[in-house]
């Protein structure tokens, strides 16, 4: 019977009345917050998922090769015939805006594989709001995506891709790339969240991603496509962003490169924070909703 006797002492240590039960703890701003609850709780699963890399180092490989691989297929299997070292200059606007919606196969994978895995039941178990859990993914994938787009960065200069705006350009053009890979990403999660297993989550993070990629102004007109499509390469959001780029990074079209003339291309900046808002909006709505009704099964 000396359990009592321990809280009175522990109490009385910390200036708590020695009642013989146990003081109450006294929650950290943090904990009181609901807001900052959430962002403390998904840095900490983000810090878990970037820390998981390290058993996993085939994502990141992979995440660091593909912009690489693209350069040097765009850059120089096809950039010659569309205005050779003109054309590499011009195109890493849209080889970044690839770079960055690519995002969302990783952030699919990474979701999936957890689910699979069952690590998400444990997480269930904790008390953690299970928004942060899918917050967490998507932050830490968006750390990754950073490490993409130097890696990209780099490749276009080695090709002489060369900015001709002032630094604060430039840095606008980096941050409007990653909030535009934070959007994405949330379309990854949903996707993992809707698929049955790794193996069609990877399937379906792709299926569509080929062709709202290429059916874009990312690296050919869209002018130049056919029917319906030039209308669908001028609203796409990866067509905006790869226009913003260039236009914040002074990278003008080679000769002969015919350019849309929208109202997205004329505010391609513009165009993409609102799309980027509303796929946030969206994706972060659904992909809630679903957890919520996946893991109460």
């Amino acid at each position: 019977m000396t359990a009592p006797t321990d809280v009175k002492q522990t109490g009385a240590r910390h200036g708590a009345p020695a009642t013989g039960l146990p003081s109450p703890v006294v929650p950290t701003r943090a904990r009181r917050n609901p807001a900052l609850r959430v962002l403390a709780e998904s840095a900490d699963l983000a810090l878990r998922n970037l820390l998981h890399l390290r058993r996993t180092p085939g994502l990141l490989i992979t995440c660091l090769v593909e912009p690489v691989l693209y350069a040097m297929l765009i850059g120089y299997v096809f950039g010659n015939s569309l205005g050779g070292p003109a054309y590499r200059s011009y195109m890493v606007g849209g080889l970044l805006a690839q770079t960055v919606a690519f995002t969302t196969t990783f952030t699919t994978l990474g979701l999936a594989r957890d689910l699979e895995q069952g690590m998400v039941d444990r997480f269930r178990a904790l008390p953690i709001s299970r928004v942060a859990l899918l917050l967490g993914r998507t932050t830490s994938d968006l750390a990754t995506c950073v490490a993409s787009v130097a890696v990209t960065t780099m490749c276009g200069l080695l090709m002489g891709w060369r900015p001709h705006t002032g630094p604060f350009e430039v840095a606008t053009g980096v941050l409007l790339a990653l909030l535009f890979s934070f959007a994405m990403s949330w379309i990854g999660v949903f996707v993992a969240l809707i698929a049955p297993n790794t193996q069609v989550a990877g399937s379906l993070g792709l299926i569509w991603l080929f062709p709202a990629t290429f059916v874009s102004s990312a690296f050919v007109s869209g002018s130049s496509l056919p029917g319906p499509l030039s209308a669908l390469a001028a609203w796409n959001p990866i067509t905006s962003l790869a226009g913003a780029l260039r236009q914040l990074f002074g990278n003008t079209p080679p000769p002969g490169f015919r350019v849309q003339q929208d109202w997205p291309a004329q505010h391609p900046a513009l165009y993409t924070t609102a799309c980027s808002v509303l796929l946030i909006a969206v994706f972060g709505t659904l992909s809630t909703w679903r957890y919520r009704t996946r893991t109460s099964r």
